[in-house]
């Protein structure tokens, strides 16, 4: 006999498929696409002010546009998702990506560039919460972590692709007009290929079961992905709708939204100030300027990021599950900042070029061995079904707010105090990561439903509406 399970059940059993390898792919891909987009700019920011002549300013706004419009993508889509589902908004998020690419590759100014990279911005941050909690609701307990993880380390890839792809262009001496273009161009390109696959995604079940109310149908999704593996006979869910109102006056997911979107925005404004500001980071410790010192810093950069990053985002997605989500970022946080800590207050160490490039890279592998890759999957699992888009994405959005600030304002931070006391306050943002993430339960190995606490919450609405009804 059939033993019954509930879709939730099912979904934390269910065996690894095909159909997780594919999601993986098509998830991901977007995330190669927000890193090659969101860093690929660092480098053509410095050919478009050259040509158009652009002061600071106005080239820290080319850098950072598209952060901030990510911020509001991400909160809207995030919205969106939970109330129409995850199917009928996952792949619009892509194609906005595909024509705010485009346009950047002509815009005739520096405002149609802004308003160009604002629309690819919004794209880059829908994706956010879509590709997480999709791929976090498909996923299984033993190894959510290490599915969710696995779409976002896509972003290494986008990220040397974005280095592999400035080197060309800058080695093949292309006229630097034309060069930019077609780094900002070639953005479309992956960002396209995923459309229809995201278009035929299916719905997740457990959206269909707590929030639509379609168990049944939700049921048969499960037995469709899962080649009939999984066959559930009841199917029955009590449903778990939630207003932003209701999500926004709980406590308890108002301390998490502290954990997840706190932690989340103070490692954003030191990753991608740091990030793309990278190129001015190595020039200025390479200490001269001009087009072949540029090369020799993106090439440095690529080595560095090759060599720590891609390690981490690899080694945080199969043993984070093990290590624990929670710990792991917790660990990240620690020595990512004490990096930095040692790049401020060890003499001249930014005047010499290895023992830098050592600590800049010690600093890119705890980053991915921790923070970067765990706030991504943290804040696909600590919130309710009916509330985990609209918190993932406010989370998200929060995040690309502190990287529109950190890329906006590191610049003006090393002109200043030098790159030393840049990343001495950077230091003091990985340690504020590390308190907020204090607050956050640890989600490794543990349910959605036991993480967010959903069935509790769903047991207390019941005994509310029972204690209405009259007798």
């Amino acid at each position: 006999m059939t033993p019954t399970v509930s879709i939730s059940e099912a979904l934390d059993n269910a065996p690894m498929s095909r159909f997780h390898t594919r999601s993986i792919f098509t998830a991901g891909m977007g995330f190669f696409t927000d890193a090659y987009d969101l860093f690929i700019i660092g480098t053509a920011s410095t050919l478009i002010a050259k040509q158009w002549g652009l002061s600071a300013s106005q080239t820290g706004w080319i850098n950072s546009i598209t952060l901030l419009a990510a911020f509001l993508g991400a909160i809207v889509f995030g919205r969106i998702s939970d109330v129409v589902g995850r199917k009928r908004t996952y792949g619009l998020e892509a194609a906005i990506m595909v024509v705010g690419a485009l346009l950047s590759a002509f815009a005739p100014s520096f405002i149609w560039l802004l308003i160009f990279r604002f629309i690819l911005g919004v794209g880059v941050g829908g994706d956010y919460p879509m590709s997480a909690v999709l791929m976090g609701e498909f996923a299984n307990t033993k190894s959510r972590g290490k599915l969710v993880g696995l779409v976002f380390a896509m972003q290494a890839i986008g990220t040397m692709s974005g280095y592999v792809v400035a080197l060309a262009l800058l080695s093949a001496k292309i006229n630097p007009d034309i060069a930019w273009r077609i780094m900002l161009g070639l953005g479309a390109v992956p960002a396209a290929a995923v459309i229809y696959l995201r278009r035929q995604m299916p719905e997740s079940p457990r959206f269909l079961a707590r929030v639509a109310g379609q168990a049944s149908e939700a049921a048969l999704a499960i037995a469709a992905y899962s080649e009939g593996v999984i066959n559930i006979t009841n199917p029955e869910e009590k449903t778990a709708r939630m207003s932003l109102g209701q999500f926004l006056s709980t406590p308890k997911y108002l301390l998490y939204l502290l954990g997840t979107a706190g932690s989340w925005f103070v490692f954003d404004y030191a990753y991608y100030g740091n990030s793309i500001s990278a190129p001015l980071i190595v020039t200025s410790v390479l200490g001269s300027s001009g087009s072949k010192v540029l090369t020799e810093a993106i090439a440095l950069q690529l080595i560095v990021f090759a060599v720590a990053a891609v390690p981490g985002y690899c080694l945080a997605s199969f043993f984070m599950d093990r290590i624990g989500h929670k710990r792991l970022q917790l660990i990240g946080f620690l020595f990512m900042g004490l990096a930095f800590l040692l790049i401020g207050v060890i003499p001249h160490v930014t005047t010499l070029v290895l023992p830098f490039l050592l600590l800049f890279g010690a600093s890119y592998f705890f980053a991915e061995f921790g923070p970067n890759t765990t706030t991504f999957v943290l804040a696909g699992e600590v919130y309710p079904t009916g509330a985990r888009s609209t918190g993932h994405g406010i989370s998200a959005g929060v995040a690309k707010f502190g990287a529109f600030l950190g890329v906006y304002i590191f610049p003006t931070l090393k002109n200043h105090l030098g790159v030393a006391g840049a990343l001495e306050f950077s230091f003091g943002m990985a340690v504020l990561g590390f308190l907020v993430t204090l607050v956050l339960p640890e989600p490794a190995m543990r349910s959605l439903d036991e993480t967010s606490g959903e069935l509790e919450l769903i047991a207390n609405r019941s005994s509310r509406t029972l204690a209405r009804s009259p007798s």
